[in-house]
């Protein structure tokens, strides 16, 4: 039982976007913009993914996918590694609000 509410405590930290800093986010996504572009709105290449207006539950786990290295992108993981579990949710923060590509659901 108490084992349950640790996981559950530590991936609320994880997963709440209140936890976050989108100033810092911002700051730390400066370097992400020679690929996906100001504000992750404008990709430099088509492969590229847009990162504005993405989930942050989707944008935390992947980064924290190539992080680990489960998920593989050679500039991703190279990009990902040194990141603490705060940056990660600070850039997931920053760019799930940021104005993206919008769909019908």
């Amino acid at each position: 039982m108490i084992r349950a509410l640790a996981l559950g405590a530590s991936l609320f930290a994880v997963l709440s976007p209140a936890l976050a800093n989108d100033d810092a986010g911002q700051k730390k996504a400066e370097v992400c913009a020679a690929c996906h572009g100001p504000a992750g709105n404008k990709p430099t290449t088509p492969e590229t993914p847009r990162l504005a207006g993405q989930e942050y539950e989707y944008l935390v786990h992947v980064l924290v996918e190539y992080h680990k290295g489960t998920r593989v992108s050679p500039i991703m993981n190279a990009m990902a590694k040194p990141l603490t579990d705060k940056e990660i949710r600070d850039l997931a923060s920053y760019y799930s609000r940021q104005d993206g590509l919008t769909g019908k659901r």
